[in-house]
């Protein structure tokens, strides 16, 4: 877990760093963006940036480009979040483009990153899914931290319990908590059979 633990650009809790490794806190985010603004999982896309540079991109129409750059510091964020629609002066460093010289982008690949394609899975799944996403997700790197479980491990415990889940369309609470709740037991047993 120890190397795992250690994130190139950002301090984070232990549970989001394993998350940015597995690039499932991607995932998240593809299905957050789905139900944000209403886009198709096709029309979401993930590259891998090493530099942390560039946080987002949106395509237009017409094919060309806004992106959102910064230095790789949260407290950005989080001011905007707690000022929205205004902004705070100096809340972070500037961003030299001249100190940082060139910026690359990878497509990550599906077999080293396969819970980002689990969560894409779950959106197309819908209904229970993206809930049994989670919940396996949450036991697997859980378990993962306190050293029962490999970090190869975590994966295919989330592959296995979806595999075995029955998606229910109804998205009201109870089965949502439901959904949950199976998957965290049956995740718990996966674990079992490695």
């Amino acid at each position: 877990p120890e190397e795992a633990l250690q994130h190139p650009r950002w301090k984070m809790g232990k549970k989001i760093t394993i998350d940015s490794a597995t690039l499932m806190n991607k995932g998240f985010e593809v299905i957050e963006a789905h139900h944000l603004f209403g886009l198709p999982h096709q029309c979401i896309d993930v590259v891998i940036h090493p530099q942390s540079i560039v946080h987002s991109i949106v395509e237009f129409n017409d094919r060309s480009c806004i992106a959102q750059l910064s230095v790789p510091d949260m407290k950005g964020p989080i001011a905007y979040a707690l000022t929205y629609p205004h902004r705070i002066d100096n809340v972070i460093d500037g961003l030299s483009l001249h100190e940082i010289g060139t910026l690359t982008f990878k497509k990550p690949k599906k077999i080293s990153f396969p819970c980002l394609w689990y969560a894409y899975q779950a959106l197309e799944a819908g209904g229970t899914m993206p809930s049994v996403l989670n919940a396996a997700n949450e036991v697997a790197v859980s378990s993962f931290l306190k050293g029962i479980i490999r970090f190869t491990d975590i994966p295919v415990i989330i592959k296995k319990t979806m595999e075995e889940h029955t998606v229910r369309p109804d998205m009201e609470l109870h089965a949502v908590i439901e959904a949950d709740q199976w998957a965290r037991k049956t995740a718990e047993r996966k674990m079992k059979t490695l």
